[in-house]
């Protein structure tokens, strides 16, 4: 089985857990465009605990792919890795689409750095990994 997109989609997510470890060490700026801002003040100010986590768990989620995938072994059944991994990918779709009001591709707040990224950059990207995800587990599931 082809196991080159299971290789982009974790490359993708270890890189973005690689990033949120380095921005919780090195901290953002107010005018970040890593979170949603209203009239120039972000909606949140994430610690560096919690950007830590979110690392964390963007390489849980390269593994999990890994795992689904067959490039690594956790010991589980194929089939709950997949249905995990349609989990994760129903997850990015939702991110993707949005809350309707200040992330996603229908967001109705925008004008912001974030708002730009979020359409430029954050959704679609999440979009593409929902896409990965949900193809790395029908293609490996049991």
């Amino acid at each position: 089985m082809n196991v080159a997109l299971a290789y982009v989609v974790c490359s993708a997510f270890v890189l973005l857990g690689l990033w949120h470890l380095y921005m919780a060490f090195t901290g953002t700026s107010s005018e970040s465009a890593a979170v949603p801002s209203l009239h120039g003040k972000p909606l949140f100010v994430p610690t560096a605990r919690s950007t830590v986590a979110v690392g964390v768990v963007l390489v849980l989620f390269a593994t999990l792919v890994a795992a689904t995938s067959g490039i690594l072994s956790l010991g589980l059944p194929r089939i709950v890795l997949s249905w995990f991994s349609y989990a994760l990918a129903l997850g990015l779709l939702a991110r993707a689409i949005g809350e309707f009001k200040y992330v996603g591709f229908f967001k109705t707040i925008r004008g912001s750095r974030f708002a730009t990224m979020d359409t430029l950059v954050y959704s679609p990207l999440c979009l593409l990994l929902a896409a990965g995800v949900a193809t790395v587990a029908f293609q490996h599931a049991a």
